[in-house]
This record gives structure tokens, C-alpha cells and sequence, in this order.
């Protein structure tokens, strides 16, 4: 049988059809699976920013904040930097009433983005580390781009009796004024593994000291 060496033309032809395959197939991204997740936590108070580490399903408190990563990846070196956690975060009020605040993914690469805010504590993503499991998934394909129609919508007119939006309507004289209602969805406490306070807390930010679970 004669060999593609001896054949140039029909050699490059199989080389382009290899290349064409080997092109669309399922690309492939690197992720590390990390089993330790670093926050840093800011106190309004004081302006003091300390450092902490949370292993995977652990639940630490930083002020009245109780935060449990459940996942935190990073990217080989061969990739590039990306480092994501999926974090839940619980609020222990003053009358320590447990809220589940945030659930979502924190990126350190964009803190200021990702990080939950609070009335005194804030805290954010910084890095994930110890991880040594490399697991490799496929890429979806982005998704075709919106027909021209369906990106520019028509938006009606806006009644000029109406407020504008994101403000909200004035109350009726002598009427009631409603006041926001707390944030977040009630949770069942959690006992954490670790405490930080910052400053001194107000009576009842202690889980502990309330005989609370």
C-alpha cells in the first residue's frame, strides 16, 4: 500500500482533515479543585482588614457575618488566572436572627463586585489554595447573538404622572411611610468553627454567648 510520504498531496489533505477535526471538537478548560478558601474582612469601625482561611463546607463568623464556602477553584498555570469560590453568607442580627444574605460566586479578581457588603463588616474573595485535584471540563459554546430585533426592544412612554424609575412614590399626606424589612431569608444557625470580632459587637452578635446553636 502506498504510503502519504510518497504521496505529499494526499498526506496534506489528511493533515487538514485532522487540523479541521481536532478544531471543532470540545475545547477543554483546567480547573483545581482547592479545599481552603481565603477572605479578607473589613471593619467599618475601626478600618482594620484582616485575613482568614475557610476550608470547603466550614463555617467561619468574621463580625456578624457567617460565611461557608462550598467550592473554590483556581487555574493552572497554563491558564489563564481565574479564581472563583461559591460562597454562602448568613447575617447574625442583633436580636441573633440568622439571614442568608448572599449565595452566589465571589471572583477575587473583582472584589469590589463580588464581595458582600454590609452596614459594618464587609468581606470578599482573595484566593483558594491547597488544591492539587485538576479536573477538566468542556467549554459550552457561546450562544449566537440576538437578532437585531430582539436587542433593541420598544419601551412605551413613560406616563409623566409616574415617578421616575428606582424612586419611589411619595406617601399621601398623612399617610403611613413603610419601612424596608429586613434583608435576606431566615436560616437555621450554624455553629462556627472560628469567630473573629474586630471590634466589640453589640450584645447578641455571639451566637455562643446567647446559648444559641
Amino acid at each position: 500500500m502506498p504510503s502519504f510520504f510518497r504521496f505529499p498531496i494526499l498526506a496534506g489533505l489528511a493533515a487538514s482533515a485532522m487540523a479541521t477535526l481536532t478544531a471543532t471538537g470540545p475545547a477543554q478548560a483546567d480547573r483545581i479543585r482547592n479545599p481552603t478558601a481565603v477572605f479578607a474582612g473589613l471593619d467599618k469601625i475601626t478600618g482594620r482588614i484582616i485575613s482568614f482561611e475557610v476550608a470547603i463546607d466550614e463555617t467561619v463568623q468574621f463580625g456578624a457575618l457567617q460565611l461557608t464556602p462550598r467550592v473554590c477553584w483556581t487555574r493552572p498555570p497554563t491558564e489563564a488566572p481565574q479564581t472563583d469560590a461559591f460562597v454562602e453568607v448568613d447575617e447574625v442580627t442583633v436580636k441573633n436572627e440568622y439571614r442568608r444574605i448572599f449565595t452566589g460566586w465571589m471572583y477575587a479578581a473583582s472584589p469590589g463586585l463580588h464581595g458582600v457588603e454590609h452596614a459594618i463588616y464587609d468581606a470578599w474573595l482573595t484566593d483558594c489554595k491547597g488544591g492539587t485535584e485538576l479536573v477538566v471540563d468542556p467549554k459550552e459554546p457561546e450562544a449566537p447573538p440576538p437578532p437585531e430585533e430582539q436587542r433593541k426592544p420598544r419601551t412605551p412612554p413613560r406616563d409623566p404622572n409616574l415617578p421616575p424609575p428606582g424612586q419611589q412614590p411619595p406617601p399621601p399626606p398623612g399617610g403611613r411611610i413603610d419601612v424596608e424589612p429586613p434583608r435576606g431569608v431566615p436560616v437555621q444557625p450554624q455553629r462556627p468553627s472560628q469567630r473573629f470580632f474586630p471590634t466589640n459587637p453589640a450584645p447578641g452578635r455571639d451566637p455562643a454567648a446567647s446559648g444559641g446553636a
